[in-house]
C-alpha cells in the first residue's frame, strides 16, 4: 500500500512539473517551441453552434491539441466549455440537455410569484414592461431582459468561480463581444465565464445589453464574428476556424421588410467573417464550413442535425486535420496537463461557501432579498441549490437582473449576489384586457389600467392607482407599507369608488331583466402579514357611503327596492393562500380564500329614517388542481352566507358562466347565500403533438349549486346540475376558451339552460 501511495505521489509531481514547464515554453522564442500553438476559432450562429461540437469531436479523434480557443456568440459558449476542460462528448451532453427555449422568455411562472404579485398578474394580463416617471415613458433596452438567458448558461457553468485570467483555464480562452456605444470589439479575458458567454451572445434589440466593466455589451458577431485576429494576438501559429454564420439571401428571396431586416443583420456578421477569413493565410491554417445554411439560428430542435453537419464539415478537411495530429505519447502529455488544471478548478467547486455578499443595485432592502435568497454561509452550495435560490429572488418581480457568482479564496468560496433594479421603474404602467360572452348576445368587455409606484419608502412602500372600465367600473388608490425590512408585516390603506352592477338575465318576475346598481365610496385601513410567499392575512376596519338603485321598483329583492342611500361601517378579516400555476386552466396547486365582514349598514328609508342592519358575511372559495400524466383534475368549491336579523342586504353572490354553472349566462343568478361544487377534467393535447407550442386543453365539467335569497331556507335539494365541454389554451396573456354548457332548468328561468360561451384575455 505504501508503494502504491509513493508511485501516485511521484506521478502527481511529474504532471505538476510538466504543467509548470508550460509557461517557460510559451514565453520562449518561436524556434524553441516543442510544437506550434494551435488555436480553435468558433463563430456565432445560434442553434447551429452544435456543429462546433462535431468539429471538436473530430479533432479529438485525430489527436489534434488545442492550446487556445476563441469564440463569438454561441461559439463563446461551446469554446468556454472546451476551455474548462470538457471533451466533445461532455459538451454535447451539456448543450443538448439545456432548455434553450427557456432563454427566449423572462416570464415568471405564476406559482413562483409572491401572493400580491399573483393578484396583479391575474388582473393585468398584458405583459408589457412599461414605466412612466420624470415625464417620460420608459421601456427596457430589449424585448427580453436576459435573466433567463443567463440562467440557461448557468445550467452549464453556474458554479464555476471567477478567474483572474482565462489563461488559467485548461485551454486559454477569449470571448468576443461588441461595445454598443463605440461599435468596437471587446475581448473578454477574465472574470465570470458565464457572464462572458452572455455578453458575447446578447442579440441587440432582442436582449437588454449586458453591463460589464462599465460597458454596454452586445453580440460579438457585429464586430468580429470569426475572431481569427484575436487568436493571432494571443500567439497562435496555426488556426482552425469554424464558420457557421448565415449566408446572404438571394435577390429573389428578399420580398418583405422582415427579409430586409434579416439581410441587414446578416450583412454585419458576413462582413466581419470575411475579415477573419482573410487572416487565414499561414501554412496549415484551416477553414471548416459545415453545411448549415438551411438550419435556423433560433430553432434548437436542429441541434443533432447541426452536430452531424459539423462532423461532415471536419471530414472534408481530413488531410489538413491529420497534418496537425501529434503522437499518442505527446497527446497523453497534453491531456495530462489539462486534467491537472481541471482538477484544480473542480476542487474549488466542492469547497464550502464562507461568505455571502449582496451587491444590491436596487431600492429593495438587503434584508428582504436575503430572506428570499435563503442560502447561508458555512456549507457547500450546489449548482442546483444556487439556481433555485437565484430564481426565488428573481420571482420577487422587483429586479431586471439577478445573478450569483463565486470567487475562490484561500479560506473558501465567496458568493456574490447581484440584484439590479428594473430600468423602466420605479413607476410602472399595467394593462389588463378581457372579453367574455356567449352566442345569446351577452358580451362583457373589461379594461383595467394600473399606475403603480414602488419603493417609495425605505421598507419598500407601494402606491397603487387603478382604473376599471366595463360592465363594472371603479377607481382605486391604495398605499401599502411594509412594517419591517423583510416585509413580513404590513399596513394597508385603501380608498375606492366602485359601481357594482348586477343583472339577473331572465326571471319569473314579469319575465323582465332585473338590474341592481350599487355605487359607493369605501375606505379601508388594515394590518396584515405575508405569513408565507403564497399566503397573506389581513384584519382591518372599513367605512363606506353610497346608494343603490333597483331597476324594478315594484319588486322586492332581498329587501331591496327603488333607490336608497346608505352608509356602512365595520371590520373585516381576510385569509388567503394561492400556489396555483394558473388561475384559468391550472394543472397544479391550490387557491383558498376566506373573507369575513362584520358590518352595520344604515339605510335611509322613504321617510328618511335610519334603518340599521347588522350583518356577518362569510365567503369561502377553493380551487385545487392535480395532474397525472396528461390528465388534470380540478376541484372547485364556493360558499357564501350572510347572517343578519335585518330584512335587507345589498351584498349578493352570483352564479352563471364558465365553470360557475356553465349552462347559464355569466352571473345570471343572484342571491344572499351561495353553494357551488364542480369537478373539471382537462386533457393536454400537446402530449399528442410536439409541434404545438402552447398548452391546449380539451375538457369537461360536472357542476352543481344554487343561490338563495336572504331569508329563504337553504335546501341542498335545490341544487342545479350543470356541465360543460370546452377547448382552450392558457397563455401569458390569459386564456382563450370556447365551449358549450348545459344546466337543468329552474322555474324562474326560461330557455336559459344551454349556453355557448367564449373567453379571451383575463377573467374577472
Amino acid at each position: 500500500m505504501l508503494i502504491i501511495r509513493f508511485f501516485s505521489f511521484f506521478a502527481l509531481i511529474l504532471i505538476s512539473l510538466l504543467v509548470n514547464a508550460t509557461p517557460s515554453i510559451k514565453h520562449q522564442s518561436s524556434h524553441k517551441k516543442s510544437r506550434p500553438v494551435i488555436a480553435l476559432v468558433l463563430s456565432g450562429g445560434g442553434a447551429k453552434g452544435a456543429a462546433h461540437i462535431g468539429v471538436i469531436e473530430t479533432l479529438e479523434k485525430n489527436h489534434v491539441p488545442i492550446d487556445i480557443v476563441v469564440g463569438t456568440s454561441i461559439g463563446s459558449y461551446v469554446g468556454g466549455l472546451l476551455a474548462l476542460g470538457y471533451n466533445a462528448k461532455q459538451i454535447k451532453s451539456m448543450m443538448f440537455s439545456v432548455d434553450w427555449e427557456r432563454g427566449f422568455s423572462d416570464f415568471i411562472p405564476r406559482d413562483e410569484l409572491l401572493f400580491a404579485d399573483k393578484i396583479l398578474r391575474d388582473k393585468y394580463n398584458i405583459t408589457l414592461n412599461l414605466g412612466y416617471s420624470g415625464g417620460k415613458v420608459k421601456l427596457p433596452g430589449g424585448l427580453l431582459l436576459g435573466q433567463s438567458a443567463m440562467q440557461v448558461l448557468n445550467q452549464s457553468v453556474g458554479d464555476v468561480g471567477n478567474f483572474n485570467s482565462f489563461d488559467d483555464l485548461p485551454i486559454r480562452y477569449r470571448a468576443v463581444a461588441t461595445d454598443l456605444v463605440t461599435s468596437h470589439q471587446v475581448i473578454l479575458h477574465d472574470g465570470s465565464i458565464a457572464k462572458a458567454m452572455k455578453a458575447s451572445s446578447t442579440v441587440p434589440g432582442a436582449l437588454v445589453p449586458t453591463k460589464l466593466n462599465g460597458q454596454l455589451l452586445v453580440d460579438g458577431g457585429i464586430s468580429n464574428n470569426l475572431p481569427v485576429s484575436v487568436a493571432r494576438s494571443m500567439g497562435a501559429d496555426i488556426i482552425i476556424a469554424v464558420d457557421i454564420g448565415s449566408s446572404l439571401l438571394l435577390k429573389k428571396h428578399i420580398n418583405s421588410s422582415i427579409d430586409v431586416l434579416n439581410q441587414l443583420s446578416t450583412i454585419m456578421t458576413v462582413t466581419t467573417t470575411r475579415q477573419g477569413k482573410k487572416l487565414l493565410h499561414r501554412k496549415h491554417d484551416l477553414l471548416i464550413r459545415p453545411d448549415v445554411n438551411g438550419l435556423g439560428t433560433a430553432n434548437f430542435s436542429i441541434l443533432e442535425e447541426a452536430y452531424q453537419e459539423g462532423k461532415k464539415g471536419a471530414v472534408k478537411q481530413k488531410v489538413g486535420i491529420q497534418a496537425l495530429s501529434i503522437s499518442n505519447k505527446d497527446y497523453a502529455i497534453y491531456q495530462a496537463k489539462k486534467e491537472f488544471k481541471i482538477k484544480q478548478w473542480m476542487a474549488k467547486r466542492r469547497r464550502p461557501t464562507v461568505k455571502i455578499v449582496y451587491n444590491n443595485e436596487s431600492h429593495a432592502a438587503v434584508e428582504f432579498i436575503s430572506a428570499h435568497f435563503g442560502l447561508q454561509p458555512g456549507k457547500f452550495i450546489s449548482k442546483k441549490e444556487l439556481a433555485t435560490a437565484v430564481q426565488r429572488v428573481y420571482a420577487l418581480n422587483r429586479f431586471e437582473f439577478v445573478n450569483a457568482e463565486f470567487t475562490d479564496t484561500r479560506s473558501g468560496r465567496i458568493l456574490t449576489l447581484t440584484t439590479r433594479d428594473k430600468s423602466w421603474g420605479p413607476d410602472y404602467v399595467h394593462i389588463g384586457i378581457g372579453l367574455e360572452g356567449d352566442l345569446k348576445g351577452t358580451i362583457e368587455p373589461t379594461f383595467d389600467l394600473g399606475y403603480i409606484l414602488k419603493d417609495i419608502t425605505a421598507n419598500g412602500g407601494i402606491w397603487k392607482n387603478e382604473l376599471t372600465l366595463g360592465w363594472e367600473k371603479g377607481l382605486l388608490t391604495q398605499f401599502y407599507q411594509p412594517l419591517d425590512k423583510k416585509q413580513l408585516f404590513f399596513g394597508r390603506s385603501t380608498l375606492e369608488y366602485k359601481e357594482d352592477n348586477y343583472l339577473e338575465n331572465k326571471s319569473s318576475f314579469a319575465d323582465e331583466r332585473l338590474a341592481f346598481y350599487d355605487k359607493y365610496t369605501q375606505a379601508r385601513l388594515g394590518v396584515g402579514t405575508n405569513y408565507m410567499n403564497n399566503g397573506s392575512s389581513e384584519i382591518g376596519v372599513l367605512g363606506s357611503f353610497g346608494q343603490f338603485f333597483y331597476a324594478s321598483p315594484n319588486v322586492d329583492f332581498n329587501g331591496l327596492s327603488g333607490k336608497q342611500k346608505y352608509r356602512t361601517y365595520g371590520g373585516y378579516v381576510f385569509l388567503d393562500f394561492d400556489d396555483l400555476n394558473s388561475v384559468n386552466l391550472p394543472t397544479s396547486g391550490n387557491k383558498i380564500s376566506m373573507k369575513l365582514f362584520l358590518r352595520n349598514d344604515i339605510f335611509k328609508d322613504k321617510t328618511l329614517n335610519d334603518d340599521v342592519n347588522a350583518s356577518l358575511q362569510v365567503t369561502f372559495d377553493w380551487r385545487g388542481a392535480a395532474t397525472i400524466g396528461s390528465h388534470t383534475y380540478v376541484f372547485i368549491s364556493s360558499f357564501a352566507t350572510i347572517l343578519t336579523r335585518g330584512l335587507k342586504t345589498k351584498y349578493l353572490s352570483e352564479l352563471g358562466g364558465f365553470l360557475n354553472l356553465s349552462g347559464y349566462q355569466k352571473d345570471a343568478i343572484l342571491g344572499a347565500h351561495k353553494a357551488f361544487l364542480a369537478v373539471v377534467y382537462q386533457y393536454d393535447l400537446t402530449r399528442l403533438s410536439e409541434g404545438i407550442g402552447v398548452p391546449v386543453y380539451v375538457g369537461s365539467s360536472l357542476e352543481g349549486g344554487n343561490v338563495w335569497k336572504l331569508h329563504q331556507t337553504i335546501n341542498l335539494q335545490d341544487f342545479i346540475g350543470s356541465g360543460s365541454l370546452f377547448l382552450g389554451t392558457d397563455t401569458s396573456y390569459g386564456p382563450a376558451l370556447i365551449g358549450i354548457g348545459y344546466a337543468s332548468t329552474i322555474k324562474d328561468f326560461k330557455d336559459d339552460s344551454l349556453s355557448v360561451f367564449f373567453s379571451l384575455g383575463k377573467k374577472w
